[in-house]
């Protein structure tokens, strides 16, 4: 199978999830970026995530295909946390068994596996998302 070279977005976007907490987010925004989504990617830092909002909102599964760091996976809908899928493994070939809740969300906010547990994420905490001036790949910051 053909692997792409892994993605590295800019940080366009924050969630803060306490007042003095905030994650910064590359955004996966076109069907393309949202493919790749993080494949080939290393482990992500805390307070790091990729968003992937969706319109219209649907039932969203996400799989670990080619993806080399175990992952949180948070699904959002208007506004609010519906679901979290905790230190999800990762997938090296087909089939890979995929992940999300049997009900419509608008978005998913991926983060390095442990971090939703180390924020204190529940279903139910409200998830707003703004905007920041973009800043350049990723990987820049570290």
């Amino acid at each position: 199978m053909d692997v792409s070279p892994p993605q590295q977005l800019p940080l366009e976007a924050q969630w803060c999830v306490r007042d003095n907490t905030c994650v910064l987010l590359e955004v996966a925004d076109q069907p393309q970026e949202q493919r790749l989504g993080l494949m080939q990617r290393p482990a992500l830092p805390p307070l790091r995530g990729m968003w992937f909002p969706f319109k219209p909102a649907r039932p969203l599964r996400f799989w670990m295909l080619n993806t080399l760091a175990p992952l949180d996976m948070v699904f959002v809908h208007q506004g609010e946390v519906i679901a979290i899928e905790a230190e999800v493994l990762t997938c090296s070939a087909l089939p890979c068994k995929s992940f999300g809740p049997m009900a419509d969300a608008d978005g998913v906010i991926e983060l390095g596996a442990g971090e939703a547990k180390r924020l204190d994420l529940a279903i139910g905490d409200a998830v707003v998302i703004e905007p920041i001036a973009p800043v350049g790949p990723a990987q820049n910051l570290d």
